[in-house]
């Protein structure tokens, strides 16, 4: 009898907790940067109302985190369960079957307002794939107050020339300032990001229609011989150390003049938690190398996003985090804890629809111009997807190899024609390997 009564009452305060929720633990890889920093911040707001979900961060600098996803997925590691990707692996990643589609983020989502240049370059064949945490193009990022200081007013289309004169002067007047700051670190992604879009704005592009590489054309020469020029007279020590976050940190501490990079730099830099400039900083295009910039502009289109690996044993779980971390209601609580103009921008149409973010957000038109201006699809000219990328297979590889050899002229152990030729021999040789040319 008294085996029986326990039973009842084991069962009677089963029956009034309800039903007991299986745990599952999302392992998450993601990039280290201050919007995915300041999310991890924020997920209590999630475990609190998806209690059977815990999270576990992989936190990686950028070109780690692109090794490490890159090598799991392609062997089937399952490592992750949640990856942050871009624009560049997803339409090669879909195609391979390598992610599994979005398509069950929930009534409310609201797929179709993510800006449309961001849901195409996430999508393939109607589906999206991975879903934006924050999507940017380029800017030019300088200091108003040292510009008034020299006599100098920034264009509203800078080109390269002048920003050249600007850096020359600024640097001259200002001994602890640096004339300007660009990404000199190696890799696809860092430095080849940065400079294919310099190489844009002369003309040039990574391969011709015929995928013949383009390293030693005339564009790619000026571009790489002023970025030299730039880096080595006016920049700072060690620039081919220096990638987003570098240039993020000399920046906000008030040591560089002016800084081209992504539109995402835009909320820290005005941020005066993070910035010591805070109020003293400009916004113009990305520069061009000749006046009215060819191939529409050197903008580059880049969106740092979350996707679901193929295969995945936690796929609902997966895709309800990523609802959470991608919706407008995310936008409204970082919102409510950093104000407006800290929110993940380059996403949604809505937030640039919304008068307490365009008032908050100096940067806001900027940036999306920029983003409706990157046109990534493949031109008569340009035989493939992208704009800082070719999204193409062999792309990642050759990237960082010819970005380690930008890096070189930049640090001056080769100067840049022939760390050119070295690039072109070097794309020759995958190209001809992949089947690309003959």
């Amino acid at each position: 009898m008294l085996k029986i009564a326990l039973l009842t009452g084991a069962a009677s305060l089963a029956a009034l907790s309800g039903p007991v929720m299986a745990q599952q633990t999302l392992t998450i890889a993601t990039v280290n940067n201050g919007d995915m920093i300041r999310m991890q911040g924020l997920t209590q707001d999630f475990t609190q109302k998806h209690p059977d979900i815990q999270l576990n961060w992989v936190t990686l600098e950028e070109n780690v985190l692109r090794q490490r996803v890159t090598t799991d997925i392609a062997t089937k590691g399952g490592q992750f369960d949640v990856m942050t990707i871009g624009t560049y692996e997803v339409p090669i990643w879909a195609k391979n079957q390598w992610l599994l589609p979005l398509d069950n983020l929930g009534a409310d989502y609201d797929a179709e307002d993510i800006l449309p240049p961001i849901r195409e370059a996430l999508s393939a064949d109607g589906k999206l794939f991975a879903a934006p945490f924050y999507a940017e193009s380029a800017m030019t990022l300088y200091r108003k107050d040292l510009f008034e200081a020299a006599g100098m007013t920034m264009p509203e289309a800078p080109t390269w020339q002048f920003i050249a004169q600007a850096a020359q002067k600024i640097s001259e007047a200002n001994s602890n300032v640096y004339g300007i700051c660009l990404r000199g670190k190696p890799g696809w992604g860092e430095n080849m990001a940065f400079l294919g879009s310099m190489a844009r704005s002369y003309g040039a592009n990574y391969f011709d229609a015929n995928w013949q590489p383009q390293f030693e054309s005339e564009g790619w020469k000026s571009a790489v011989a002023q970025y030299v020029e730039l880096l080595t007279k006016y920049g700072p020590p060690g620039a081919a150390s220096n990638g987003f976050n570098e240039n993020l940190t000399l920046f906000n501490q008030g040591r560089c003049a002016m800084w081209m990079d992504a539109t995402v730099a835009a909320s820290f830099v005005t941020n005066p938690k993070e910035s010591q400039v805070a109020d003293k900083v400009g916004f113009a295009p990305f520069p061009c190398g000749v006046e009215n910039c060819p191939n529409k502009g050197a903008n580059w289109l880049w969106a740092w996003s979350l996707a679901i690996p193929a295969g995945s044993q936690k796929a609902d779980a997966a895709e309800t985090f990523i609802a959470w971390a991608t919706s407008k209601a995310y936008l409204e609580l970082v919102a409510g804890k950093e104000g407006w103009a800290n929110v993940p921008p380059g996403t949604r149409t809505s937030l640039y629809e919304n008068q307490e973010y365009l008032s908050a957000a100096p940067f806001a038109a900027q940036t999306l111009q920029a983003i409706d201006n990157a046109d990534p699809s493949i031109k008569p000219d340009k035989p493939y997807v992208g704009l800082q990328f070719a999204a193409i297979p062999e792309f990642q590889g050759l990237g960082t190899a010819v970005g380690q050899q930008m890096a070189a002229a930049v640090s001056g152990s080769m100067p840049p024609e022939q760390a050119l030729a070295a690039a072109q021999q070097t794309a020759m040789r995958e190209m001809t390997r992949g089947g690309y040319i003959k």
